[in-house]
């Protein structure tokens, strides 16, 4: 039976353009190509947690613009369920991302509806209750997040949080969280100091997994398991929904009853094949394609 995974998160349309290089302050670049599709790190890691086999439901809020139509409509195309999605009067979400021939990334982002998700409604936090995990991540007010863990507390729900974009975490939220998932950015914020401090990390929550991109990602607890698990090797195209194809395939792994260190190998699977190609969502893996790097890698 597939885990049941609530997403609570942003929704964007995302705005591709591929161009040789990134362009300076002031500058024009003539680009490659460009594509349009969903995006948002909450849309993002609900398709990632979908194609990687969970049974997901996304929480959140989209705007009553043309961009709304079509994000609720691959949202669904992707087997996400979108029931509980909130439909706000005015505009959608929407990313503007930039992308080199090395792979590297620029991103603007302008939330819309996403900052009209305030609050849970009584649905929504049952939705939270029924749930295996619950994944959240910090493109929608903080407040919402601290709701969407309560919640996952009081039903027993785990909670996994992605801290990006990074920021400080408040006491209430660190509270109810179970496993942080950061990179070295996001670490740095969320602990503070000049250098990487997990200690300090499990001293705010009881797990933690650091992603460390192409070195592959760390697993640490309070129980004293440290590990670095290595990436799979590939050819990179662009690294844009490499974090959210992770976390999206790590919440499935856990929910699925997972070891937390395998459930770690094999999102590192489902990052490195998302990064074979250019997007964010339609470059989301399935399954079958993570099991294949997986296996080979």
């Amino acid at each position: 039976m597939a885990p049941r995974i609530v997403v609570a998160g942003s929704a964007n349309m995302d705005l591709v353009g591929l161009a040789p290089r990134l362009p300076r302050p002031g500058e024009t670049v003539l680009g490659d190509e460009f594509v349009m599709m969903a995006g948002g790190k909450g849309a993002n890691q609900a398709i990632a947690a979908a194609r990687a086999g969970g049974h997901t439901v996304f929480l959140g809020a989209i705007g009553s613009d043309a961009f709304g139509v079509n994000l609720n409509a691959r949202l669904n195309g992707a087997g996400v369920d979108m029931q509980h999605v909130r439909t706000s009067y005015g505009p959608s979400g929407v990313a503007v991302i930039m992308v080199d021939r090395d792979g590297e990334n620029s991103i603007l982002v302008a939330p819309g509806a996403n900052n009209t998700f305030v609050g849970l409604t009584e649905a929504e936090q049952a939705a939270i209750a029924a749930g295996d995990v619950l994944l959240c991540q910090q493109e929608i007010p903080v407040e919402t997040v601290v709701a969407a863990a309560r919640a996952a507390r009081s039903g027993g729900t785990r909670m996994i949080l992605n801290a990006a974009p990074a920021r400080e975490l408040p006491d209430e939220l660190l509270a109810d969280i179970d496993l942080l998932v950061v990179n070295e950015v996001e670490a740095l914020m969320v602990a503070g100091g000049d250098s990487i401090d997990v200690p300090k990390l499990l001293s705010m929550v009881p797990r933690v997994v650091l992603t460390l991109g192409g070195s592959g990602s760390r697993y640490a607890d309070r129980e004293g398991r440290d590990e670095t698990v290595p990436a799979f090797g590939v050819e990179v195209t662009d690294t844009t929904a490499a974090g959210d194809a992770f976390t999206g395939a790590l919440a499935v792994a856990w929910g699925e009853g997972r070891d937390l260190v395998e459930a770690v190998r094999w999102a590192n699977a489902a990052g490195a094949a998302c990064v074979r190609r250019v997007g964010a969502s339609n470059a989301l893996p399935t399954r079958d394609e993570i099991d294949e790097v997986y296996r080979t890698g």
